[in-house]
């Protein structure tokens, strides 16, 4: 009998939503898990009714954790990652994130996380470093659906041939002046996602195994944060500004591809404060915050 391994530097990752499938092309970094939660209870002894030991009962899931990174290419392939990222859902009569579905396919099996949201995405805008976009989420159950053969639901979307990595310059402006001698700066979009617990006695009682045990039912958005620091050297041209700070001004964060602008974070009512950092050359960090909360992510964060 052959036994096969399954290996993540060998798997896939696909994404649906809206009846269409993603063949993502990610980073190494892919991850995927899911825990049960236990609760314990005092148990008496036969023998001794004063002395007692811990029970255990597991009947319900936590939500499932994923993560993975992708690369932002001139091609824009990945626009699906950061418009789910950014994006609302207001289909429902409420203002909520869309939801989507992924499978990991490997050599051996195909997993599904049902219901997925993300929680969190960070942009690398590191000078000399490839264009980036880390995201984080949670999904309402992991599940192994099939083999690697697995006949996976929605129409693949067209990909293009190649997949261009940016390497990117950065632009950045505060109140609208240029920042100046720049060493680095991040974007990061934080989704604070509540899950509704599905707790109910008859189901508590029925949960035997994974396959009957209770899942999180559903989700609600509460706030939106956008944010992120800029590194900048202190010199003569800056000197004069460091540790002060904000509390309503505009940051517009860009990267230049041949010359264009190409991911474009332009946030109206922002917050920041200064601090300094002392090394070998003085630097000085803007901490921003968007303040306002605006009717839609995307329109403010184009790429």
């Amino acid at each position: 009998m052959t036994i096969k391994y399954n290996f993540l530097r060998e798997s896939k990752v696909h994404l649906v939503h809206g009846g269409s499938r993603y063949l993502l092309v990610t980073a190494p970094d892919v991850s995927f898990s899911q825990t049960f939660a236990e609760d314990a209870y005092e148990v008496k002894t036969l023998h001794d009714q004063t002395k007692m030991f811990q029970g255990t009962s597991i009947t319900k899931a936590n939500p499932a954790d994923f993560s993975f990174t992708v690369s932002l290419t001139t091609e824009k392939d990945e626009t699906i990652v950061k418009s789910l990222l950014t994006d609302y859902d207001a289909t429902e009569g409420q203002t909520r994130i869309n939801s989507f579905d992924l499978y990991i396919v490997s050599t051996e099996s195909t997993f599904k996380l049902n219901q997925c949201v993300f929680t969190n995405g960070d942009f690398n805008l590191a000078k000399g470093s490839a264009l980036t976009l880390a995201v984080s989420g949670q999904a309402q159950k992991l599940e192994r659906v099939g083999n690697a053969s697995y006949s996976l639901p929605g129409s693949l979307a067209s990909a293009s041939s190649t997949r261009t990595p940016t390497l990117s310059l950065i632009d950045v402006e505060v109140g609208g002046s240029d920042v100046s001698n720049i060493i680095s700066a991040t974007l990061s979009v934080q989704n604070e996602i509540s899950w509704t617990p599905y707790e109910t006695l008859q189901s508590s009682l029925s949960a035997t195994n994974a396959s009957n045990a209770m899942y999180p039912s559903g989700f609600t958005l509460g706030r939106r944060v956008v944010s992120g620091n800029i590194v900048q050297y202190i010199t003569t041209n800056n000197s004069s500004t460091v540790q002060t700070f904000n509390t309503d001004t505009t940051v517009r964060v860009k990267t230049i591809v041949n010359g264009n602008t190409f991911l474009d974070a332009n946030l109206a009512n922002c917050m920041f404060t200064k601090r300094m950092n002392v090394q070998e050359a003085l630097t000085q960090t803007f901490d921003y915050r968007l303040v306002g909360n605006p009717a839609n992510l995307s329109t403010v964060i184009t790429y």
